[in-house]
């Protein structure tokens, strides 16, 4: 028997049934309802779609007497306040299927809203028992429980990508921190890719979330624990995200770009569906995110080639494939996305982003919280060590 030995890997499938590619929302929406037999259908989407544009009143007239309540206004990252009162209105509305429409706050509230709803959550405390948490030598501990019966929809306007995965995010405001809730029946039935819809993104969301979905295809060809499946959609993920996003800064109107965006950032997520792990990165991102208030695409922006240069020691091999589907075989991957984040014109720096020296303590003590900072490519066992990480991103 000759070659490298054989690590076994298993891709576990989530409960998502269909992801419809490029039709208008509006439509998919009320065919999805009917489908479902859904007879009470609940929106939670974003303030300035409902406000600013006729994208959900297009899809409350698709939805018909289908329709039977929204709410608006899900701040970043996912207040739990602002998600227990997302929960009460969609409880108020007997809601038998959940719509978002929006980014990634509001794809993950919507997610957390249909766990509230079956353990009928209504306070802080109510929370506490399940929601994901790392133990104090860094294992992390995911609470059972019984998963939603009320499903989602989700129409994401952003490249985040988290209407792909089981796990969703909500931040409790009492200590800053940013936390997981995790459940197969959580994913999303289906999942409507409308590129149309994205055109009301503001640039700098659109393109720093599209940073984000390079920054889940970077971290699994990075890691360790990844295989030639996640690897390959890891590939074909940054290929199409690098044109695409590239396509859209040029004209916001190019919707083929778009579309080409989005199912990249679909194809990024896969890995992380997967099971392959990400590192520190995105472990920094929760943290900045949840405890710092940094827009969640801008965390990428900053950290991912910071992380990739950390790495490279431990992992330079595996990340020569990151510069080759960027189309910059031979030059160091973290030069590479650092030259393409900075043609997007994003931010490349903590203190570009409100973090000065003095935060660096608690900053990485809550990334040594994270899920995700023990399954670094490269070891992390200290908050020293992160500081010292942190400091080359200053």
């Amino acid at each position: 028997m000759s070659g490298p030995a054989i690590t076994p890997a298993t891709y576990v499938q989530t409960a998502t049934e269909r992801v419809l590619i490029g039709e208008a929302a509006a439509d998919a929406i009320a065919g999805e309802a009917t489908r479902l037999n859904a007879s009470r259908v609940f929106l939670l989407v974003s303030r300035s779609l409902n406000r600013n544009t006729d994208e959900i009143s297009k899809i409350t007239k698709a939805l018909d007497t289908r329709f039977a309540g929204l709410h608006d206004g899900m701040p970043a990252h996912g207040p739990r306040s602002a998600v227990l009162a997302a929960t009460a209105a969609a409880r108020e509305a007997r809601a038998d299927l959940i719509v978002s429409v929006g980014g990634g706050s509001v794809t993950d509230a919507a997610k957390v809203v249909s766990l509230c709803l079956k353990h009928n959550l209504k306070t802080h405390e109510d929370m506490e028992p399940f929601h994901m948490f790392v133990n104090e030598e860094g294992s992390v501990t995911n609470p059972t429980f019984d998963g939603p019966d009320v499903r989602v929809i989700c129409v994401p306007t952003t490249l985040s990508g988290g209407e792909f995965n089981t796990l969703s995010g909500a931040t409790d405001e009492r200590v800053k921190l940013k936390q997981g809730y995790e459940h197969r029946m959580m994913a999303p039935v289906a999942i409507v890719l409308d590129p149309s819809v994205t055109r009301h993104t503001p640039e700098w969301l659109w393109l720093s979330t599209g940073v984000r979905a390079l920054d889940h295809a970077i971290e699994t060809l990075g890691s360790f624990q990844s295989n030639y499946f996640c690897d390959s959609m890891a590939e074909s993920a940054l290929q199409l995200l690098g044109e695409g996003l590239a396509r859209v800064k040029a004209d916001p109107a190019d919707m083929d770009g778009r579309l080409k965006c989005q199912v990249g950032a679909w194809q990024s997520m896969i890995p992380v569906i997967a099971g392959v792990p990400m590192g520190l990165s995105h472990a920094t991102g929760h943290a900045l995110g949840g405890t710092f208030d940094v827009p969640h695409g801008h965390t990428s922006c900053v950290m991912a080639p910071f992380a990739l240069a950390f790495n490279a020691s431990v992992n330079g091999e595996r990340q020569k494939r990151i510069s080759a589907a960027l189309g910059a075989s031979g030059e160091a991957a973290h030069v590479v996305t650092d030259r393409l984040i900075r043609g997007l014109g994003m931010p490349r720096s903590l203190g570009e982003v409100g973090v000065k020296k003095s935060d660096l303590p608690r900053l990485a003590d809550a990334i040594m919280q994270d899920i995700w900072t023990r399954t670094n490519p490269r070891p992390v066992e200290t908050a020293a060590e992160v500081t010292t990480f942190l400091e080359t991103a200053l």
